[in-house]
């Protein structure tokens, strides 16, 4: 599996290129845009966007000032660039986010109400946004309050939005302050992220980077320090997320710093990340709240029928986490319509090549539920240190199951029996040359088995 993922790794960087943006230069005041950092663009920036896709496509350019604009709607062939020391100012006022209602239903549209952003794409081919400048989404909560949720979020504009969109390129581009999370795809084809760096600390849900059931993707030299998921694969779509390579990023957040997940609807399927450096916040780094670390460095887990299969991930650096990895399945089946699916699986998983330092107390979870068991995964060469200190009587602690909203800090938080990894309903699982070092005294193992296990093998040892 691991050659066959690394040959799919050639084939996205041969294969998966930009899109050649047409020659010509739309600049916004040109149709009546004035970079004074006051002035409301949002009439003009679309009057650039909609020529330019009229006459074929181009580059849509925010040059020589701030230009503050509502909601705009991208379109086919056009890139909207940002210039150096140029940027976007999102308005603060909510009637400037109508809402864009997408044609394709999902978990996004109908349960959740995704509706309102700054930037929004729907079924555009050849579209993107690049640049050295800025998006600034002024989405603090003095603008646009309203309560964290895993719900609807009303009120909040998101950074980004594009729904059935193929061939997309986000490149180099500057992304702060999103009143949710900053970017969403959902069902697009063909996406290429590449050199963007996201700091979204500003609001609740904030999230760095989302692609929803979407196919033949690149994430590439990314730097994203998120309030909430840096980056989040989801498919409430109901489409599987397949066929993507994540390398040589760094995502930072206080919540999860590279997750499948929460929405499972679809499958997750032929995936590599590697060279990653994962974790918590650094203490230099503003934080909303004042949290630093974080709750997962990788969480891999189906709760809503969805699979997840045929994944790779290497050369990982993760800090500060309280859970370092977690693996979960289940049975919460929230999908469109009335037929709650069966739980779907979670196998054929490589983990190899982890370091890491700081991690928090609670330790590394993998867990299936007595009726989907976790199956085919190994973890080779992990050498990670946490803080320690945990007690004999965390050893001996109950370990909910769970079945509802899945993440890792419903699982005893604070301490889980063991301080390297606690395993149950799974099988075939194979760990090899796995070092976790606390450094004060701990009172629980490193590894311990919460029942239900068959064949897991855990530096050459079988674990009962």
């Amino acid at each position: 599996m691991s050659d066959r993922l690394s040959l799919l790794a050639d084939s996205l960087t041969l294969n998966l290129k930009p899109w050649e943006v047409p020659p010509g230069i739309f600049r916004v005041e040109d149709y009546g845009a004035v970079g004074d950092g006051n002035t409301l663009n949002t009439a003009a920036i679309q009057k650039a966007i909609d020529a330019c896709s009229s006459a074929g496509g181009g580059t849509v350019l925010i040059a020589n000032g701030e230009y503050v604009t509502g909601t705009i709607e991208l379109k086919s062939n056009v890139m909207l660039e940002v210039a150096e020391n140029a940027k976007i100012l999102g308005s603060t006022d909510l009637k400037d986010y109508p809402d864009r209602i997408e044609s394709f239903e999902s978990v996004m549209s109908k349960m959740h109400r995704y509706r309102i952003s700054l930037v929004y794409a729907e079924k555009a081919i050849n579209v993107g946004i690049c640049g050295k400048g800025e998006i600034n989404f002024r989405g603090e909560i003095k603008h646009f309050p309203g309560p964290e949720t895993i719900g609807e979020i009303e009120g909040r504009p998101f950074g980004i939005r594009m729904i059935e969109c193929s061939n997309v390129v986000v490149k180099d581009i500057i992304l702060t302050n999103s009143g949710a999370w900053m970017q969403n795809y959902l069902y697009c084809e063909s996406l290429i992220f590449d050199g963007i760096k996201v700091f979204n600390h500003a609001n609740h849900n904030n999230d760095g980077l989302d692609p929803d059931g979407c196919k033949n993707v690149i994430v590439r030299n990314c730097f994203i320090n998120s309030h909430d998921d840096a980056l989040c694969l989801k498919s409430a779509s109901g489409k599987p997320c397949e066929n993507i390579l994540i390398e040589n990023s760094v995502f930072y957040s206080s919540c999860n710093a590279f997750k499948f997940g929460t929405d499972t609807q679809g499958d997750f399927r032929n995936i590599i990340a590697r060279n990653l450096v994962l974790g918590g916040i650094p203490d230099s780094s503003p934080s909303l709240r004042g949290r630093y670390e974080c709750s997962t460095g990788i969480t891999l887990e189906t709760v809503d029928g969805g699979n997840v299969e045929n994944i790779l991930i290497e050369n990982i650096t993760i800090d500060r986490s309280r859970c370092p990895i977690f693996m979960y399945i289940g049975d919460r089946g929230r999908v469109l319509g009335n037929v709650k699916p069966d739980p779907g699986y979670l196998k054929n998983i490589v983990i190899r090549n982890v370091k890491g330092k700081e991690n928090r107390r609670q330790g590394s979870l993998i867990t299936g539920i007595p009726e989907q068991i976790i199956e085919n995964v190994v973890i080779r060469d992990m050498d990670i240190t946490m803080i320690g200190g945990g007690t004999v009587e965390m050893a001996e602690q109950t370990v909910p199951e769970k079945v509802g909203y899945p993440d890792a800090q419903d699982f005893n938080r604070d301490g889980l029996p063991a301080y390297g990894f606690y395993i149950r309903h799974a099988k075939d699982i194979y760990m090899e040359n796995i070092k976790v070092t606390p450094d004060a005294e701990d009172g629980r193992p490193e590894f311990k088995s919460g029942g239900n296990l068959t064949n897991v093998v855990v530096n050459g040892t079988s674990l009962e």
